[in-house]
């Protein structure tokens, strides 16, 4: 018997033109990265506690990892972490992560079936190309993107190139005011809701 598939959602930050970071992967353009003053107002997290709530895995690519893995305090306590690589084995992971972080590898599908036999049933996927992989693969249940008023001309994409189209069912959107973001959550529409 097999076990239940868990369920991949994304929560991601964009700049106006589509760029998840700049192209050398820095983040220092959103919000709270800089020391320029742009900062969210004091208090908002723009759903993203909300969110985590939600979830009890988080699913991120190697690049991403390498981003998070010397933050001063891991910001991801309480969650299952999974990191995916063909090259990090557990021993390469800080001694403090250890027994914390686990490492898989192999094509979504596959490691969608290794989650749910962890017992993972609601998965945060971060990275971009880990997002872009699971997409491609048709897992990506839940999109929430929220648009930074930023454009940023050059960077990494959200985005890429797809097999075939893939029909969303917005669920909701807001705007948020005091910053200026637009955030909208899609659902994947299921098969029988796809006009043929």
């Amino acid at each position: 018997m097999s076990a239940a598939r868990p369920e991949f959602r994304v929560f991601v930050a964009v700049s106006l033109d589509g760029l998840i970071a700049r192209p050398d992967g820095r983040l220092d353009w959103l919000p709270g990265a800089t020391a320029d003053g742009a900062a969210a107002p004091v208090g908002e997290d723009h759903g993203y506690a909300a969110f985590v709530a939600g979830v009890d895995t988080l699913l991120m690519g190697r690049e991403t990892f390498e981003t998070v893995k010397d933050f001063p305090e891991w910001p991801y306590a309480g969650l299952r972490v999974v990191v995916l690589s063909r090259t990090l084995s557990a021993a390469d992971l800080p001694p403090a992560l250890r027994g914390t972080v686990q490492v898989m590898a192999g094509p979504p599908e596959r490691v969608a079936e290794q989650l749910g036999r962890l017992g993972a049933r609601a998965v945060y996927v971060d990275g971009g190309q880990t997002v872009q992989a699971f997409l491609r693969a048709g897992l990506i249940d839940e999109l929430t993107v929220t648009v930074v008023p930023v454009l940023l001309g050059r960077g990494r994409p959200l985005f890429g190139p797809l097999d075939a189209d893939l029909p969303l069912t917005l669920v909701s959107a807001r705007v948020f005011a005091g910053s200026g973001f637009v955030q909208s959550t899609y659902r994947r529409r299921a098969a029988s809701q796809i006009p043929s």
